[in-house]
């Protein structure tokens, strides 16, 4: 399976949580297709079929991140 370059991630996660809050401010904003937008190129750089699955899998493959790196589970 194709790989994104590490490089291009951090730049689509910030994106994504820029557009989203965006988007959450007003429902009916023009944003909304620039999201869904975002949410395929990060399924696709990740090889995800769902966007939370894609932002973890983008957390996992940014620079910085171990391999035994569970921040994305919750703490107890």
């Amino acid at each position: 399976m194709l790989m994104a370059h590490p490089a291009v991630l951090p730049g689509l996660v910030d994106r994504y949580w820029a557009l989203s809050v965006l988007a959450a401010a007003d429902g009916q904003s023009p944003v909304h297709k620039e999201i869904k937008d975002v949410e395929y190129a990060l399924c696709v750089a990740t090889g995800t079929a769902d966007v939370h699955a894609a932002l973890i899998a983008a957390r996992h493959r940014l620079p910085g991140a171990g391999v035994l790196d569970d921040s994305v589970l919750a703490s107890r």
